[in-house]
C-alpha cells in the first residue's frame, strides 16, 4: 500500500467484524466485550475476554489484532502489549476504541444474520 492510498476504515472494521462473527458463535461474548470496551477501554476488554471467555479468546483477538496492527502501525504479538503501546497516545487510544467498537458491532450484525444466538 502506497502512502497516497486511502483506506476505508469502515470496510476494515466490517471485515474484522465478519471474521469475528464467523468464529464467535455466542452473541453474549460480543455484547460483554462491547460493554467492557465502552466502560473501561480496549485493554480491559481484551483482559476480560481472556478471563471470562478463555475458550474463544484467541479467535476473538486474531481479527482485532490484525485490524489494530494494520491501521495503527503497531508491532507486537500479544494484543495486551499492542494496546499498552497505543495507550501512550490519547488520540490513538480513542481511535483504537472506535475501531474496535465498530468491528464488534459489525460482528453482532454478522452473527445475527447467520442466525446466531
Amino acid at each position: 500500500m502506497t502512502p497516497e492510498t486511502l483506506v476505508n476504515l469502515d470496510i476494515r472494521c466490517a471485515e474484522a467484524g465478519r471474521s469475528l462473527g464467523e468464529s464467535i458463535k455466542d452473541e453474549k461474548v460480543l455484547n460483554d466485550a462491547l460493554a467492557v470496551l465502552e466502560e473501561h477501554g480496549p485493554y480491559a476488554m481484551f483482559l476480560y475476554v481472556r478471563a471470562r471467555h478463555n475458550n474463544v479468546a484467541s479467535d476473538f483477538e486474531r481479527p482485532l489484532v490484525d485490524l489494530l496492527k494494520e491501521t495503527l502501525k503497531r508491532d507486537g504479538k500479544d494484543i495486551l502489549d499492542i494496546v499498552k503501546s497505543v495507550a501512550d497516545d490519547l488520540d490513538a487510544l480513542l481511535f483504537a476504541r472506535d475501531l474496535l467498537r465498530n468491528a464488534l458491532i459489525y460482528a453482532r450484525f454478522h452473527l445475527k444474520a447467520r442466525g446466531g444466538r
